[in-house]
């Protein structure tokens, strides 16, 4: 190779070599610092995930106890399935596992027994101090032909007897089939708007709504529900009509003189 070349490439070399030896190294100690910012920061974030997390199940939780009348007949009593498939019992497991560890649902159901019968026995169901009264009655008085009148008056003295003793009323609406007749069958399920539109209680417009007439849902007698029945009645038909209630009703507890006296006496003994 001729000398000048080689010369030259040598100086190209170094040259190269120079140029590397000017460029300023890593900055490792800022990339660590950013590195470690960001662990820090997602630490953090999952920190404050974890605390809300903890704070939703904490309030999800209602210790405050309370007590649920299920008033009715076979409809409520469950006739025909286990004790534990029953309304009542399906729906004090639902509440339960909704956070109100401390409600209780009393079965008064009784089959058989027409809305008159009922309101026989109001003083002593009455016994339970039920904050929330679940009335279902009037079926059996259609399947009978009572007066419609007379269901209606029944009804509205169960009503007016349970909110005298201090309980929140649902009232469950009912149908019957059109073998009573059109004229009877319209007058029977007009009561129950009425009755809620006039007493503002709570309603459930049908209480066997999306389980009537349905034979999977249904025993044989295509009258009383099964398990799986009564578990469509408590999530589709009553879970949507009673939380609004139960918070009511817990919230005017709370705030109840008795309850207040009740929290002042256990704070000066602590």
């Amino acid at each position: 190779m001729h000398s000048t070349s080689i010369k030259h490439l040598s100086l190209a070399i170094f040259s190269s070599l120079s140029l590397m030896a000017c460029q300023p190294a890593p900055d490792t100690t800022t990339q660590d610092s950013a590195n470690q910012e960001a662990i820090a920061q997602d630490s953090t974030a999952q920190s404050t995930n974890s605390a809300q997390n903890n704070s939703q199940s904490a309030e999800q939780t209602i210790t405050q106890p309370i007590t649920i009348l299920a008033l009715g007949d076979s409809l409520t009593e469950g006739l025909g399935v286990a004790e534990q498939d029953s309304y009542p019992a399906q729906l004090e497991a639902a509440l339960h596992e909704a956070g109100y560890v401390n409600a209780k649902v009393v079965n008064s159901g009784l089959s058989g027994e027409t809305s008159t019968g009922l309101v026989n026995r109001l003083d002593w169901v009455m016994k339970t101090k039920p904050d929330i009264t679940i009335l279902t009655t009037g079926a059996n008085d259609a399947m009978r032909g009572i007066e419609v009148a007379m269901i209606e008056k029944n009804i509205r003295t169960a009503i007016e007897r349970l909110q005298a003793g201090g309980s929140t009323v649902i009232l469950g609406g009912m149908q019957v089939y059109d073998n009573m007749g059109n004229e009877y069958v319209k007058s029977f399920s007009d009561i129950y708007p009425r009755i809620a539109e006039d007493t503002g209680v709570a309603f459930i417009p049908f209480f066997l709504d999306g389980v009537a007439a349905d034979r999977e849902l249904n025993q044989d007698d295509a009258i009383h529900p099964t398990k799986d029945g009564y578990t469509i009645i408590v999530n589709d038909n009553i879970l949507p009509v009673l939380k609004p209630t139960l918070a009511q009703v817990l919230d005017s507890n709370q705030s109840s003189p008795d309850t207040q006296l009740s929290t002042a006496t256990t704070a000066e003994t602590s």
